[in-house]
Parts: C-alpha cells; structure tokens; sequence
C-alpha cells in the first residue's frame, strides 16, 4: 500500500503558455518491448514511455528470458529469443495496474509450453480476463482464475498451440492483440474478425518485425490475417508521444482563457485521434504541423487555442479511436454550450475503474449536470460546475488527471483522493502542466 497523494487544482494566475513533448504512446511502448523480446537480435527503442505499467512488462519479458537493457531516458535495448523461445518464469508475473500488458502477455503465454501466473494491483485484480481466455483457450491453452476470470490468473500454454479463428464481439484493441500474439507461435493462419476497426499497433508493428499480416475491410469490420511461425527480426522503434497523454494537456488549454500551448511530436494514428477529431467539431481551435511518419507512425505537433466549445453528439462508432478519452472530453463539454451525448461506452465499465460511472461522479460532485442513459454519458454544458469538491478516483490514472484539469476552469479548486497512479502512464504530468503557467503552480498539495 501507499500513502495517498492528495493534490488540487486551481485556477491559474496567467493563461497556458509554451512548447512541450508528452510522453511515449503507452500502447507503442508495450508492444515494442513485447515485440523486441520475441525477435531475434537486438531492438533499439527511443521514447519508451517510462511509467510504471510499462516498466512492469519490461520486468515481465525479462522474468522470460529477454535481456532488457536501459541506456538512457527513454532509451532501451532489447536482446529477444525469438518466436517461441520464451522460458518459464521463475516468480509470478505482476502487472501492477495495467490491463494491457496483462492481456496482451496472456496472449504469449498461451502458445508457449510452460506454467506460468499473472496478478496485479487491487484495481486490476478487479477487471474481467475472460474477453482473452475463452478465445486463447481454442489454442490448446489452460486458464485458472478467480470467479469471472479475475486474476490471478494461472496459465498453462500450449504445447503445440494451434493456430485461431475469431470474431470478436466487441472492439477491443485489446483481445485483437492477445489473439495475434498467441497467433505468431502457431502453425498456420490465426484470422480474427473485428467488428469494427480498433487501433492497430500490433499489425503495424508485426510488419515492422517482419510478419506478415494482412488486413482486409469487409464493411465497417476488418479481418487480419497472420502467418504463424515467423521469423521475427530485430527492429528499431521510435516511440511517439501519446495523444491519449497529450489529450489533457489539450483540454487544459482550450479551457483556460488565453492560453496558447504546443505539443510536439504526438502519435495521430488515424485509429485513436478520435477525441481530436470531436474537439475540432466542438469548435476547438486545434491544429496539427509538422507532419511526418516515423516508425510507421503518424506524428506531428499539435497547436491548442483556448476556444468557446460548443455541444455535440458523439456516435458509438467513434468509441474505439477514444475510448480512454471520455473523463477529458466530458470535462470539455460541461464548459460547452448545449448538451452533449456521448453514445456506446459500455467498454468503460470494464476499465481501470468503472469509468462510465467514475466521470459522471466527478463531474455531478463539483456541480455539473451529467446523467448516465443506458451506455451513453449525456452532459448539460450550459451548467458550468463551480469545483469545491474532491474527486474519488478509485486508483484511475484518468479519472485523476481529468479532475485536475476541471478545476483549471472552475471557480473553486478540485481536489482527488490520490494522484499517485497517474504515474502509471504520465509521469511528470502534474510538474509539465504548472510549468505552463507564468505564475504560482495551479497543481499542488491542497
């Protein structure tokens, strides 16, 4: 356990003002460290985001056997065994916070002949595994875990995995990839059916390594397909900063009156810029220079304006480009004019929290008007909320930085319960945003 960091937010002195760089894509960062450790050779890797859930899959991929090597900030080798060529941990694998990289490694576990156990932090002992196992399970796997799935979970791979064939029900970048992953040390061809396309990282960077993956759009779903068994090849990566990061920071400045703030070299996959997109239709002054591709990667830099929002709805569609974006985007509606209905969230509920609630909870506690519909989060801009309050973030990195860009823009200061696990995917945000500001921190211990 941990002492809790009890931080609040308050309005600035001066406007949001400079040029900044976030942190490396979380998602990117996983699958490179993941990728590197079953290529063969050596895979160099620059703008690794450091925070805790990604250390937890490079301590992970070291328990198997992979040499991981910190060169600098950001900076990693990773020396791989090759597809297949993983070994038996010696401990049981903890993944801390991060449902990602304990999905994904359930993926890899699976098609690899040995035992193994994975666990977690109380949040994340708490969120379903299932979604993964049943499908993983079609390979030759043996899964044994709490009641719903919940970790720990026991893990006996494949001896001779088979190769899988998948529709999965609901989008889910997530599954997608643990069932490629599983994939990659079958014979064969592993073909998964999305109903919808999520964001593709893993087939990108599967073709990076030297897989072959193949994607073709059948409507609005996609099915992927992978030759099993390849010879994965050592690969350089770059690591751009993550949008689902520079989210708040954009927000942030869009809210507090005459700021001006540039995040260079942020990810804008088409597949997750779904959030940027829907601020711009707000009426969001947000621009991107500088466009490139780096590591196969779209990047750029994106230039945010303080704005007058305006309401819009938000079909379900859009939900898998950004789902871990709705806390920041419902904070910008509660300062937008008119209502604003956010459709299809019901992957929230299965989040580091049970997010779809955990936002409407911080937005109604400081005087929003916010009510939940079935799926949809339905937010009434035209009560802007006053702050006062202290949010409960129930161990949600998210949850925690949303609240505190809240209280950026309202009239009394917003407090959370505990800010520590912000960490887990931005770390130094709280030090990057008051260093936006001319005058006294606006973040800071209440």
């Amino acid at each position: 356990m941990h002492a809790p960091l009890i931080l609040a937010a308050s309005r600035p002195a001066t406007p949001l003002a400079g040029t900044i760089r976030v942190p490396g894509d979380k998602s990117i960062s996983h699958r490179a460290l993941m990728f590197g450790a079953l290529a063969v050779g050596e895979t160099r890797i620059s703008g690794l985001l450091e925070g805790e859930d990604v250390l937890r899959t490079a301590a992970a991929m070291r328990a198997l056997g992979a040499e991981m090597v910190q060169d600098g900030p950001g900076a990693w080798r990773v020396a791989g065994r090759g597809v297949g060529g993983l070994v038996e941990p010696a401990d049981v694998l903890d993944m801390g916070n991060s449902g990602t990289a304990a999905r994904l490694l359930t993926g890899i576990l699976a098609s690899h002949p040995f035992f193994s156990v994975l666990t977690g932090d109380a949040s994340l002992r708490s969120r379903p595994m299932q979604r993964v196992t049943d499908p993983l399970a079609a390979c030759g796997a043996r899964f044994s875990a709490r009641a719903g799935g919940r970790l720990p979970l026991a893990v006996e791979g494949a001896h001779d995995p088979l190769p899988l064939e998948y529709r999965v029900p609901m989008p889910s970048a997530q599954v997608k990839s643990a069932l490629l992953l599983c994939g990659l040390n079958a014979p064969g061809l592993t073909r998964i059916e999305e109903i919808e396309a999520t964001r593709d990282h893993s087939e990108n960077m599967l073709r990076h390594f030297g897989a072959k993956v193949t994607v073709e759009a059948d409507g609005a779903a996609r099915i992927i397909t992978l030759v099993g068994q390849p010879d994965l090849r050592a690969a350089d990566v770059v690591v751009p900063g993550d949008p689902s990061s520079a989210a708040f920071l954009v927000v942030a400045a869009l809210l507090v009156p005459g700021s001006l703030v540039r995040i260079e070299g942020v990810g804008l996959n088409t597949l997750r810029c779904g959030l940027f997109a829907t601020l711009r239709e707000m009426g969001a002054a947000l621009s991107v220079e500088n466009e490139r591709v780096e590591g196969g990667e779209p990047v750029g830099d994106l230039v945010a304006a303080h704005s007058a929002l305006r309401a819009v709805e938000v079909p379900w569609e859009r939900a898998p480009s950004m789902i871990d974006e709705y806390p920041i985007l419902a904070v910008a509606a509660a300062f937008a004019e008119g209502t604003t209905r956010m459709r299809g969230l019901k992957e929230l509920r299965v989040k580091e929290s049970d997010r779809l609630t955990a936002t409407a909870a911080l937005l109604s506690a400081n005087g929003a008007r916010v009510n939940i519909q079935g799926d949809d989060l339905i937010v009434e801009g035209g009560h802007k909320p006053a702050g006062g309050a202290t949010v409960q973030t129930h161990m949600d990195h998210r949850i925690a930085m949303s609240a505190l860009v809240l209280g950026l823009a309202t009239p009394a200061p917003v407090a959370v319960d505990d800010a520590a696990f912000i960490d887990t995917s931005f770390p130094g945000f709280v030090s990057l945003l008051n260093g936006l500001v001319a005058g006294p921190a606006p973040i800071a211990a209440p």
